[in-house]
């Protein structure tokens, strides 16, 4: 069984923050907290929890865009944050993403930390054309180029061997990343001026569902991306379709905006 924190270990572990947290003064008052190690145990994770959160808290700054007209500068704006490992919140083809320079293990991680996600879920990226594909994948298999030429650009994710220079952090099973060539002008524009993929999750809490609406996405990240691109109510669609093409045989992992009736000539050969 776990030791019951003492009073003030959370504090030492902290630091930064006040020596007696609003939920270890209850511990602390509360005698029948003191005869219940298992509650206070678990008072004292959802604390530090909190105060981890509390010492993770970014200023956002919101940057409103017309998603089908942008200007140059606003998407040098946007590459420069992402440059600087910088995370952001933006309009995607299907939903509001999250997106991070899939180069940097740092930024990787902040994406985990703030979705909630589970390490062992991987991200996927997005890239500007099929030349970024080929720095980015270790192998690319003859069915990709057939598929990426009827469904790209758009939503479908087709996942290949990763390149060595991946972050381990970002990567699937065998070390496969997903990858998709958006539909949208403005985003394929934003990759190739940051010059590099980005990470391509969905701008929800882990489990929680996808969101279109910008006034959600600012209640759940405010105060943990460092920018948020504003590009209006989307119109919402399914997630993007996910093919792993690492096999002997393609499978489908997920099958979003892209239905399994467009890929069966693909799929059963």
């Amino acid at each position: 069984m776990l030791p019951v924190p003492k009073i003030g270990q959370l504090s030492s572990k902290i630091g930064t923050f006040p020596k007696v947290s609003p939920l270890e003064y209850d511990f602390v008052k509360h005698r029948s907290l003191r005869e219940r190690p298992f509650l206070s145990l678990l008072l004292f994770h959802f604390s530090l929890l909190y105060y981890l959160e509390m010492e993770m808290a970014v200023k956002t700054t919101i940057l409103k865009i017309n998603p089908e007209r942008i200007e140059a500068d606003k998407i040098k704006r946007i590459a420069g944050v992402l440059k600087k490992e910088g995370i952001i919140a933006y309009p995607t083809d299907t939903f509001y993403g999250l997106g991070a320079c899939c180069l940097s293990e740092n930024a990787v991680r902040k994406i985990y930390q703030i979705k909630r996600r589970r390490p062992s879920k991987p991200l996927s990226i997005l890239v500007s054309d099929l030349e970024m594909v080929q720095k980015v994948a270790a192998e690319i298999p003859p069915l990709f180029r057939k598929m990426a030429d009827k469904f790209w650009p758009g939503p479908l994710t087709l996942v290949l061997k990763a390149s060595p220079e991946l972050p381990k952090n970002l990567l699937g099973p065998g070390d496969s990343i997903g990858i998709r060539l958006p539909a949208l002008l403005w985003l394929k524009k934003l990759v190739k001026e940051s010059g590099f993929p980005i990470t391509a999750t969905s701008a929800n809490i882990s489990g929680e569902r996808e969101s279109a609406d910008p006034e959600k996405i600012m209640d759940f990240f405010c105060g943990k991306v460092d920018l948020f691109v504003d590009g209006g109510k989307l119109c919402a669609t399914l997630p993007s379709t996910v093919i792993n093409l690492t096999s002997q045989r393609p499978e489908i992992l997920r099958e979003g905006a892209v239905p399994y009736s467009h890929l069966k000539r693909y799929l059963e050969r």
